[in-house]
């Protein structure tokens, strides 16, 4: 059995073990495959293990010995699903593996805008406490959570758990859910998106990319949120409209934006979220927590172990 690994080095850039995949088969890992080296790369390949490279119909037509695709990753748009399954292959996906990593990271956003302790690090390091009359000093707004509203839109695994924490906080919940609000636990109010908007002092986004949701924050829907809203996305970057963001953020409808993906990924350097202040930015890490990582390991062996033995698990396509 050959199992090649089209762009490994994302999920473990070397610090983790390849060998439970070694011992399911022949194995190849590239840290990265372009487009053009995809068919080449994973010709001979029975099994192949994508994050980001893109496996498309015409890709799919030219591997005829490819009887299972892996996605190292709970999204799995990058496989074009009806081709895969016209072609009698099987596609996985490892769900769940980074819940507490992310809504870990939900927070980290929310916490730095309001405690900003990057910002007081930074200007401590460059001596400005120790050059203080007073034994302490700040010079942005400080606010605490406890007694403030939360907007989570999506109540999956790190959404419910997003909303777990912020309750622990001490703050009100809201949300925008699918789940009949008999099911939601009584700390959590089941609301509509506009609702959300106006009573959210937070809004976090926490619900997959499709048609419906793509640019979903946006001029219009920004004017409808509470002045100075904090916005949240650790989901997808295509769920907001970065240019009318950034002009929010600008006017001050938007009192911050903290965002760990982009719609592109790497962005531009002339992205116009870079050119705000109160636009904090990090490079699609929340997942990237060791401890998540090794999950997102186990899982894909389990998958591929559960294939091999006929009853494959966390299959995605028909």
């Amino acid at each position: 059995m050959k199992i090649v690994v089209l762009d490994g080095y994302g999920a473990n850039p070397g610090d983790l073990s390849w060998t439970p995949l070694e011992e399911l088969g022949v194995l190849t890992v590239y840290p990265r495959t372009r487009a053009d080296e995809v068919v080449s790369r994973a010709a001979d390949a029975e099994i192949v293990i994508t994050n980001k490279v893109i496996l498309d119909s015409n890709v799919l037509s030219a591997l005829p010995k490819l009887k299972y695709i892996g996605v190292f990753a709970t999204g799995f748009n990058t496989i074009d699903i009806e081709a895969a399954h016209a072609h009698g292959i099987v596609v996985t996906n490892i769900p769940a593996y980074g819940t507490d990593s992310v809504a870990q990271m939900t927070f980290a956003h929310i916490l730095n805008i309001t405690n900003r302790v990057d910002h007081y690090a930074r200007t401590n390091r460059a001596g400005r406490w120790a050059e203080n009359d007073d034994f302490c000093y700040w010079d942005t707004p400080l606010c605490e959570l406890a007694g403030k509203t939360i907007g989570v839109v999506g109540l999956g695994n790190i959404g419910s758990e997003v909303a777990r924490i912020a309750c622990a906080f001490g703050m009100n919940v809201f949300a925008v859910t699918s789940k009949n609000a008999a099911d939601l636990p009584e700390s959590i109010r089941k609301t509509t998106l506009d609702g959300l908007f106006g009573v959210s002092d937070i809004l976090t986004l926490h619900c997959p990319l499709t048609l419906d949701t793509r640019e979903m924050i946006n001029r219009e829907t920004i004017a409808k949120m509470r002045p100075g809203t904090i916005l949240i996305n650790v989901s997808r970057g295509a769920l907001v409209n970065e240019q009318d963001v950034a002009e929010a953020l600008e006017s001050g409808r938007l009192g911050a934006y903290g965002a760990d993906v982009m719609c592109e990924e790497p962005p531009a350097k002339t992205s116009p979220l870079f050119t705000q202040p109160n636009a904090y930015i990090t490079p699609h890490v929340a997942w990237a927590t060791v401890e998540a990582r090794t999950r997102l390991m186990q899982i894909a062996v389990e998958n591929i172990r559960a294939f091999l033995n006929g009853t494959p698990q966390n299959v995605v396509n028909p």
